[in-house]
């Protein structure tokens, strides 16, 4: 299982990927296994503040919907337009072209509270 060491995760399986002020946020290779063949990723929340827990989206799988839940709090910047047409990339490149929202952080020390890579090793 890929578990990049740069990256911070939640116990719901979402990772952070944090660029200064603003982030991108997916879902892990552990949670794209699990669902199975993604066919559509929905987020209707661009332009929306946040705080860390809500839903900002969701991924449906062949057999199941899953909801997708913000790391910290922040503004819904920007969707992974390229998830419309091809959200197998979620499956492909979870921590790459597989992301799904880019966000502006607001409470930067939230940060501390996600998992680091060894933490969330050991919670799957």
């Amino acid at each position: 299982m890929n578990v990049p060491a740069e990256l911070k995760y939640t116990k719901e399986h979402e990772w952070i990927r944090v660029e200064g002020e603003e982030a991108f946020v997916g879902i892990t290779d552990y949670a794209q296994s699990q669902l199975g063949d993604i066919v559509f990723v929905e987020c209707e929340t661009v332009g929306d503040n946040l705080e860390a827990g809500d839903t900002f989206g969701t991924v449906e799988a062949v057999k199941t919907v899953s909801d997708l839940y913000l790391p910290v709090s922040g503004e819904v910047l920007e969707f992974n337009e390229d998830l419309e047409s091809q959200p197998e990339l979620v499956n492909k490149d979870p921590y790459g072209a597989g992301w799904i929202v880019k966000i502006k952080i607001n409470e930067a020390d939230e940060l501390d509270g996600l998992l680091s890579a060894d933490a969330y090793k050991a919670l799957i």
